[in-house]
């Protein structure tokens, strides 16, 4: 299930993403900050030899775990692996706030040199990882930032996706399936939560200021996916001939094929965010799903956990580091797959 609809109940706004994207826009950090990309983070063979006799741990506290953070949690370990540092707690807090503080003060009983998370909620995370970061343990978040948490002294870095890139790909996506033409309807995470926004964001910009002849002729928010049926038959009964649909992961997506199926529509095409097997089947058997964009999830956990080691040894890293986005269809499915979490597709997809 994806993160993004429990944490919807934080701060629902009522006009869609806050993000207001500039004249040559570009993805940015929790608190504004500009992207690095991940290749920059480097530890030498001296820093690998200090960090190998360091004897070292670290503890995994996530938000949840499914396929995404799954490949996430796997690049962490491998690197952390690579490095010497033993992994000796690794926690699911089933996104719920409360559970990930106490998965906090649990793992800290095991004193662990390092902890990588993503934040539930980051206006309450200071008081889930303020007794680690009091206790000198390096943090490295995922996604979210700490709110109140300064970089470099409360903690190490934020590793993410370069998230306009991903929203920027959807939007190209579904404009070359929609032949550079069309009306399009346009789902978006009704949310105050940046990693959502900048996606939304960057799809509407992109089709707003780089295909003239595509418009968007019906926007509806969405908070949860349970909704998106009506939602998606709401936008169909207004506009019955639309060309495409973005939706902004892709659990709301299924709901929009099914609604898709039902009226016996094959025409309109489907773009939306995250593998997922049933929507990557729907997409290699010629239905409505056109593309799938993804980041490459099992990085993110490399870099995190390289970010950690060189936390370790009070090397500089950038507050927002970023991996890059893939555009996967129904010829590259596997090969998507293996660039984004590190493992062999399914095999209904094989």
């Amino acid at each position: 299930m994806n993160p993004f609809i429990k944490l919807a109940a934080i701060s629902v706004l009522s006009a869609g993403p806050t993000l207001a994207l500039a004249e040559n826009p570009a993805t940015v950090g929790p608190n504004g900050e500009a992207p690095t990309p991940v290749s920059q983070l480097v530890l030498t063979a001296e820093d690998e030899a200090k960090i190998k006799a360091g004897g070292h741990s670290a503890a995994l506290v996530w938000h949840e775990l499914y396929d995404w953070s799954n490949s996430v949690a796997r690049g962490a370990k491998d690197e952390f692996a690579r490095l010497g540092i033993e992994v000796v707690a690794e926690t699911d807090a089933g996104f719920d706030s409360s559970r990930q503080k106490s998965d906090v003060e649990t793992v800290m009983a095991r004193e662990p040199s390092i902890i990588v998370s993503l934040p539930i909620d980051p206006t309450t995370a200071a008081g889930v990882y303020g007794i680690a970061r009091d206790a000198g343990v390096k943090l490295v978040f995922v996604d979210n930032a700490v709110n109140g948490f300064t970089h470099g002294e409360d903690y190490v870095t934020v590793v993410s996706a370069d998230l306009f890139q991903i929203g920027n790909k959807a939007a190209v996506a579904l404009a070359e399936s929609m032949g550079g033409k069309g009306e399009v309807g346009y789902m978006y995470h009704d949310a105050d939560f940046p990693v959502t926004n900048q996606r939304d964001g960057a799809f509407k910009w992109t089709i707003e200021n780089k295909y003239p002849d595509i418009k968007i002729v019906t926007e509806s928010g969405m908070t949860d996916p349970a909704n998106a049926e009506d939602i998606a038959r709401g936008m169909l009964s207004r506009n019955p001939e639309l060309d495409g649909i973005y939706t902004p992961w892709a659990e709301p997506a299924l709901g929009v094929l099914s609604v898709l199926r039902q009226q016996g529509n094959a025409d309109a095409k489907v773009v939306t965010i995250d593998l997922n097997e049933p929507a990557a089947l729907d997409m290699v058997g010629g239905g409505n799903i056109a593309a799938i964009i993804a980041d490459e999830a099992y990085s993110i956990g490399v870099y995190a956990a390289r970010a950690a080691a060189a936390g370790l040894l009070d090397k500089p890293v950038d507050p927002f580091l970023v991996v890059d986005a893939l555009t996967i269809g129904p010829n590259n499915v596997a090969d998507g797959w293996m660039k984004s979490l590190h493992s062999e597709a399914p095999k209904s997809l094989r």
